[in-house]
């Protein structure tokens, strides 16, 4: 998809820079990425303690 966007150029080149990704479009698309990851393992945070997996660890290693 084609947008115009009005990025602040430091902060491109910058992101570009210590990503060693040398196209804008490729910066920001794993810039997006890396924001929804993010967001994603934030959420998966929130069932920490929270969910109850009657699994015996060694059964399913074939430890006995």
């Amino acid at each position: 998809m084609r947008t115009t966007l009005d990025l602040p150029e430091d902060l491109l080149n910058q992101a570009m820079q210590v990503t060693n990704i040398r196209t804008k479009t490729k910066v920001i698309t794993v810039a997006l990425e890396e924001l929804v990851r993010r967001s994603k393992i934030s959420a998966l945070k929130k069932f920490k303690g929270k969910v109850d997996l009657d699994i015996d660890l060694d059964v399913l290693r074939d430890r006995k």
